[in-house]
């Protein structure tokens, strides 16, 4: 298989020379369709990433400076370049993560609605807010924001194009730099992105890519990080958390899911089963958001599930760089074989496989067919563990608090789905789901599209947000500025404390009253 005619010797050579490295180490970039050599991706070591916050420092320095109009300005002709490039962007993905050119595309779609948002919001957002202050009519206090500084960013392989450019964009707008480490699988996208940033007029140095092993250079891109925002395991998010916790700095932690979808009995089968599909097959099922488990009535179980068997049968599995795969690879031979593990596990302990359940060679090195399996116990690592595959199960439920009870048995809180034909009735039990996002008659776009909504998790499935006004502001520091314009404040030597005490309460419950203070 050839790569796409966009890929060529020229471009890599380009993407990875934007890569902060003086270590000599490189890490070799596959296509995962063929598992071909694709390009030598150059190492960083700590050294290299210490330069790199002291380049973005400097950088920022200047870019901090500019007004705000200035920044989205710069903002405003990424947008447009990324509109006319964003199939080269597809390209790369495909090349380096095996994703269906649909994902891909859509993945681009994510960056640009991303950065639409805040072109817009940011002026509400940063707009300095002035209040009264501690004594009415002669003082007042207001909040600036001012930018961290840098942030460290990591981003994983799945999501690697949003992961990187949606997460800097708020926080390039608020005035930061960034030093910016992808996953070693899906780098080169990702540079071609930030080589459009600097098309646009982002001054040079802004935005530094490290790349390399979280035990090697993690620590390092932590400790000198203004702040951190990670996506990526559980596992890690707990190790970062910790480090950026040493080192008082701020921290975002997007983690893993072990999502749940209900469908209660008035819902319309029809929209139920292709949402579902979408839900737990897109991206192959590399998404932290995706359904793995699915609780349908005793009622309706058989039903549901020779409908969903027959779709998910239908989906079009193929290794090509055209929009006609419903899905495609697994982005690793080691991600294939976590998931088969995963599979051949529940197998061996009673599990039901009603389609799918194994590798697909004859695709390539990383496919895996789109699995359903039913009879799920406690024991099964497919019952508690991110499988983050194209892998989900059925579960039957009696009542609707058994549905609920069984949504929320899990460690982690991050996404979840109802459907129902009363949608005040399906938001109901949605409420009654621990999780930071909740879709109604969706799988899980309505609310991670929601780009002024702010995103997260709940329990061990993350820290912090993404989206909305905090998902800008958490990239900021609040001054307060006040101002006090006569001195009312010290009281004179020979004060009468039992006076002033009267006088004190007396003028906080006649503050009340009029709902000063």
């Amino acid at each position: 298989m050839s790569l796409p005619s966009s890929v060529t010797s020229e471009l890599l050579e380009k993407l990875t020379g934007m890569v902060v490295s003086t270590s000599g180490r490189t890490y070799s970039v596959t296509e995962v369709y063929t598992g071909d050599k694709v390009a030598d991706l150059p190492q960083s070591d700590p050294g290299d990433v210490q330069l790199a916050y002291a380049a973005a420092r400097k950088a920022q320095a200047v870019w901090a400076s500019w007004p705000l109009k200035r920044r989205i300005g710069v903002m405003k002709r990424f947008h447009e370049l990324l509109l006319g490039h964003g199939l080269v962007v597809a390209d790369l993905m495909q090349v380096e993560t095996g994703k269906a050119r649909r994902m891909a595309f859509e993945e681009t779609c994510d960056v640009l609605m991303v950065t639409s948002h805040y072109i817009k919001a940011a002026p509400r957002i940063l707009k300095e807010r002035k209040h009264g202050g501690v004594v009415p009519l002669v003082s007042t206090s207001t909040e600036v924001r001012r930018p961290k500084g840098v942030v460290g960013l990591i981003s994983p392989w799945n999501f690697p194009f949003a992961t990187s450019l949606s997460d800097a964009m708020p926080a390039l707008i608020a005035g930061n730099g960034v030093v910016l480490k992808p996953d070693n699988k899906s780098t080169l996208n990702v540079a071609y992105g930030v080589g459009l940033l600097y098309e646009a007029g982002m001054p040079d140095g802004l935005v530094q890519i490290v790349c390399g092993e979280g035990p090697d250079i993690g620590a390092t891109l932590v400790e000198n990080a203004d702040y951190v925002m990670f996506t990526g395991s559980t596992a890690t998010g707990r190790v970062i958390g910790a480090q950026a916790g040493r080192h008082l700095v701020g921290c975002t932690l997007e983690l893993g899911g072990k999502n749940p979808l209900i469908v209660l009995d008035d819902a319309d089968l029809d929209e139920v089963i292709a949402g579902t599909v979408m839900a737990a097959f897109l991206n192959t099922g590399q998404a932290c958001m995706h359904i793995e488990r699915i609780y349908v009535s005793e009622r309706r179980k058989d039903e549901f599930t020779k409908r969903f068997l027959e779709a998910v049968r239908a989906i079009r599995v193929e290794a090509t760089y055209d929009f006609a795969p419903d899905m495609g690879s697994l982005v690793s031979v080691g991600q294939r074989e976590r998931v088969q593990a995963h599979v051949e596990d529940a197998i061996a302990k009673g599990a039901t496989v009603l389609t799918g359940g194994k590798p697909r060679p004859d695709l390539g090195p990383a496919f895996f067919e789109p699995t359903v399996l039913t009879d799920i116990t406690p024991t099964m690592l497919l019952a508690k563990a991110e499988t983050f595959g194209p892998v989900t199960a059925i579960y039957p439920y009696s009542n609707v608090d058994e549905a609920i009870a069984m949504a929320n048995d899990t460690e982690y809180g991050l996404n979840a789905s109802v459907w129902g034909g009363d949608r005040r009735a399906a938001e109901a039990v949605g409420r009654r789901i621990e999780a930071g996002n909740i879709n109604i008659n969706d799988g899980l776009a309505a609310s991670y599209a929601s780009k002024k909504s702010t995103s997260g998790g709940f329990k061990a499935s993350g820290v912090g947000s993404r989206h909305g006004d905090a998902g800008m502001l958490k990239y900021t520091d609040v001054q307060n500025v006040a101002v006090l314009k006569k001195q009312v404040l010290s009281n004179p030597p020979d004060t009468d404390w039992t006076k002033q005490v009267d006088k004190t309460i007396k003028g906080l419950r006649f503050m009340r009253k009029l709902g000063i203070r």
